[in-house]
């Protein structure tokens, strides 16, 4: 049975205040710094190089390397998907059925597949599509994000398993598919179809936590999970993993939360089809996949450039909820609310707003705000509420842990979380999911900012209750878990970007490119 108790002990033991941080080794040792790539050796690699089938597509456009960056001697690698700290603990497994079916191993650094099982089960999926289906299985290893931030890290990972459910589901909208996560998926099963519960494959190596499962189709496929699962446990599997560091710190605290939020067998079964709000409907994210390679990270940003208001409500709109990708991949209705610190938008007013994501929540939400705000209505179509006029930026940077970035966009926000009702609703297996709508909403972010010619970045360091405070907010009826901030950034001159990939310089790769 999960235990409530652990996932508040972690959620509080794990938060930021102005007198300390969440535990952590409070410096980088970098004789442990893990390696950003798996490999499992022995298993027969294929290489995804020339293949122009829509799994190459959905993997490079979701989850590849979008650039290498370079000063000095230092040089790493960009990927589509973003990460705190560009430490990546998000690792990716493609199921294939049929009677030459494969489970196998995404290798990004080279675009190419490690084939972990073969197994035989043509019947695995019905589906009345012409086109076959096939799964995306995402995992976290901990010890990636934990190397750098300790015990902070499990939030982390949960933020970037959100990040790739949004990368892959609008990388599979380019080719017109649909991509959704599979509710119903247990962490006994989870571990089974990846193969990551196997013990002898991991001897030395980082485990690597189940996180969730899409269905990449039509729309109309059933998969038959018992049988596919049957039929993979009897298959023949290869290769093993590559350990990643040769020392490691042991942060007890994540181990507990990750124990607590595992879905079982026994859980209560989720709703597979979230309610949208009546908003004016918007046409699909036109995210062309060169635009998708473009997405980067603010490092910092010029603090003088503003935005138009209507660029500002459009990006916006794009975060609430709608029968669009990236949203139509979640089984759940909005939980995350989004506090937003208005600095420069062209012909709107400054202040403290809140953009209220799903219409069920303004009641709860007005009387959870604990201060006198005035709640006027500041859009005619979304549902946006100034809380109070003024200028927030020297608030906004000293909530996110005093950084400049916070305050020099045009705006940044919070993302509070509708915590304990949905927790309640759903089990503790859902703090998990809290997370990842947050990173699927900073996937829209990004590639809104990107598309607006700006650019944003995830914040993960924010001082917690403070945030509250300023709400009124007490007690974990509302939590924030994560921020974020747009705006025109300030590049770094010193660094060279190359491609991610060799074969993506000359003119081949403009024969490669997509337009979406």
């Amino acid at each position: 049975m999960n235990d409530a108790r652990a996932v508040h002990r972690y959620h509080d033991g794990t938060k930021h205040h102005f007198t300390r941080f969440a535990r952590s080794l409070g410096y980088l040792d970098w004789a442990s710094q893990p390696n950003p790539f798996r490999a499992f050796d022995g298993a027969p690699q294929t290489s995804l190089v020339a293949d122009r089938s829509v799994i190459a597509d959905v993997l490079r456009y979701s989850l590849g390397l979008s650039a290498w960056k370079q000063i000095g001697r230092s040089r790493w690698s960009l990927r589509v998907n973003p990460s705190s700290g560009n430490l990546h603990p998000t690792e990716a497994y493609v199921v294939v059925g049929g009677r030459d079916g494969q489970v196998s191993h995404y290798a990004p650094d080279r675009h190419a597949l490690e084939r972990r099982c073969a197994f035989d089960a043509p019947d695995w999926c019905q589906s009345d599509a012409g086109s076959p289906a096939f799964l995306v299985a995402l995992t976290s290893i901990h010890w990636r994000e934990a190397w750098k931030y300790g015990e902070r890290a499990f939030r982390y990972c949960q933020h970037d398993l959100g990040h790739a459910i949004g990368a892959v589901r609008i990388a599979a909208s380019v080719h017109a598919l649909q991509a959704r996560v599979l509710p119903d998926w247990s962490h006994e099963d989870l571990c089974a179809l990846t193969g990551i519960d196997r013990d002898d494959d991991y001897v030395d190596a980082e485990r690597e936590e189940p996180g969730c499962v899409l269905l990449i189709g039509e729309g109309s496929e059933i998969v038959d999970r018992e049988h596919l699962i049957a039929r993979i446990r009897r298959g023949q599997w290869t290769g093993r993993a590559s350990q990643l560091s040769e020392d490691h710190v042991q942060w007890t605290i994540i181990d507990e939360v990750a124990a607590a939020t595992r879905f079982h067998p026994s859980d209560p079964s989720h709703p597979s089809h979230p309610s949208y709000s009546a908003l004016p409907a918007l046409p699909a994210p036109a995210y062309p996949s060169r635009l998708l390679l473009k997405r980067r990270s603010a490092v910092a940003l010029d603090g003088v450039s503003a935005t138009s208001s209507d660029r500002f409500f459009q990006i916006l709109a794009r975060t609430v909820p709608s029968a669009a990708p990236p949203w139509d991949a979640l089984w759940w209705d909005a939980r995350i609310h989004l506090a937003l610190f208005v600095h420069r938008v062209d012909g709107f007013e400054p202040g403290l707003y809140l953009l209220v994501r799903h219409e069920s929540a303004l009641d709860r939400l007005r009387q959870a705000c604990g201060r006198d705000f005035l709640w006027s209505r500041a859009h005619h179509a979304l549902p946006l509420f100034l809380l109070a006029r003024g200028d927030c930026r020297a608030l906004a940077r000293r909530l996110s842990c005093d950084q400049d970035i916070a305050a020099d966009g045009f705006f940044s926000l919070g993302m509070i979380a509708d915590f304990d009702a949905a927790l309640a609703a759903f089990g503790d297996a859902f703090y998990r999911h809290l997370f990842w709508e947050c990173g699927v909403v900073g996937q829209v972010l990004y590639l809104e900012a990107e598309a607006a010619g700006a650019r944003g970045t995830g914040i993960g360091c924010f001082y917690d209750d403070p945030v509250h405070d300023v709400l009124g907010l007490r007690d974990h009826a509302f939590q924030s878990l994560y921020h974020f901030t747009i705006g025109i950034p300030v590049e770094d001159t010193r660094l060279t970007t190359e491609p991610g990939y060799e074969w993506e310089k000359g003119p081949r790769a403009e024969s490669r490119s997509r337009s979406g």
